[in-house]
């Protein structure tokens, strides 16, 4: 399997704290990768630094055997990264359709003034995650938590992308839009598309990942397969208490 996205030794301090300590590990193309540990541990920082929203103080971050740490956030997006947010970040003057369209839009403000909207696939898109024909026109205030984290889901697969960066994605949904949001999950990893997964709802984590790297207080303390990795003592004891 090929190395897609690969951290070797990323280091992130914010001033005297530091968030991120040395943390290396590789994503493989059409790979699922849960990355797990305890409140605090880092999870959505190294997200933050592959999206390029921090920039890590040292360490290298590559996609395709490209380091790109300084490239900007809209450039690793084109370049096909892109992410949810634990807490879902909507516009909230849009409808879910104008939401989604937002992460369609081209580059440059010429295209953006021709490009004719594609309501179609917007429709499309929101289907997809699980929205009905009545919410399409709904504004994220009208949108219970369930529904903001599929309208987060939908506008990030609007920007088309190779790789998933899926933050607490199961967070406020119901049993049923978990076994949706599951469905489509492995849906999209038949079609080649690469994960990497930050959920505390372990059972239905486990289904959906190939591997597992945990880490505390910033840096790495187990990585193989989620079973092996759930049974070290060192992640049971940081994220489980044990």
């Amino acid at each position: 399997m090929s190395v897609v996205l690969e951290l070797n030794k990323v280091v992130k301090r914010f001033g005297g704290i530091t968030a991120v300590n040395e943390l290396s590990f590789n994503v493989n193309k059409g790979e699922s990768l849960a990355l797990l540990g305890p409140n605090g541990a880092g999870k959505t920082t190294i997200f933050s630094l592959i999206m390029g929203e921090h920039r890590q103080t040292s360490g290298s971050i590559k996609l395709r055997g490209e380091e790109i740490s300084k490239l900007g956030t809209h450039k690793r997006i084109n370049n096909g990264i892109s992410r949810t947010y634990q807490v879902p970040r909507p516009f909230n003057e849009l409808n879910v359709l104008e939401n989604i369209r937002v992460g369609m839009m081209p580059d440059s403000i010429m295209d953006m003034i021709w490009k004719k909207s594609d309501e179609k696939l917007e429709k499309k898109l929101a289907d997809n995650v699980g929205f009905s024909s009545k919410e399409y026109y709904r504004t994220p205030s009208e949108l219970s938590m369930g529904d903001l984290r599929k309208l987060e889901l939908a506008r990030t697969l609007a920007t088309n992308p190779e790789i998933m960066l899926l933050d607490e994605v199961f967070a406020g949904l119901t049993v049923g839009e978990i076994e949706h949001m599951s469905q489509l999950l492995h849906e999209k990893r038949k079609e080649g598309m690469t994960f990497v997964i930050v959920s505390h709802d372990l059972r239905s984590l486990e289904p959906l990942v190939d591997r597992a790297v945990a880490m505390t207080f910033g840096h790495q303390i187990a990585e193989g397969s989620f079973i092996d990795v759930m049974a070290d003592e060192e992640v049971r004891a940081s994220y489980l208490g044990e």
